[in-house]
């Protein structure tokens, strides 16, 4: 006869006279459900990471296009009133942008005697995912001529 038995009553196995600690099936089972929820909640943080990584990358690119048309509209100097607009695709991603420029007229510079300062904004629209995504930047501009 052997002096290796297993006493699984106590979770102990003894092995020629010296006792083992382990785990029982029961146990094991119970520990990879507590390790399998828990995955299953990091998976899911994971998951909406990624989707706002997603979306704060495509705001981005909507503000630089915003900053890019307003920079546009600075290079042609002091603007004409007016309305312009148009589409840019970048990758999937189709932007619909509209720049105004505008008189701007304030009660408080009415009685300042200041005049020719315009109002530039820039909206910018996109569908992500099933959305619809809009971004609005405005500048303002004055004439060089003010004094």
């Amino acid at each position: 006869m052997s002096n290796n038995h297993i006493k699984p009553e106590s979770g102990n196995i003894s092995f020629r006279g010296a006792s083992i600690g382990a785990f029982t099936f029961v146990e094991v089972i119970i520990a990879l459900a507590i390790v399998s929820i828990s995955l299953l909640g990091l998976i899911r943080l994971h998951i909406i990471n990624i989707n706002m990584t997603e979306s704060a990358g495509i705001t981005s690119q909507a503000t630089l296009l915003a900053q890019e048309k307003i920079a546009e509209t600075f290079a042609a100097g002091y603007p004409n009133q007016k309305s312009n607009r148009g589409i840019v695709q970048n990758d999937a991603l189709c932007f619909n942008w509209q720049t105004e420029v505008t008189d701007l007229h304030l009660p408080q510079l009415d009685e300042t005697r200041i005049c020719g300062l315009r109002k530039i904004s820039v909206d910018i629209n996109w569908k992500q995912g099933i959305h619809q995504k809009h971004l609005r930047m405005s500048t303002y501009i004055a004439d060089r001529k003010l004094q």
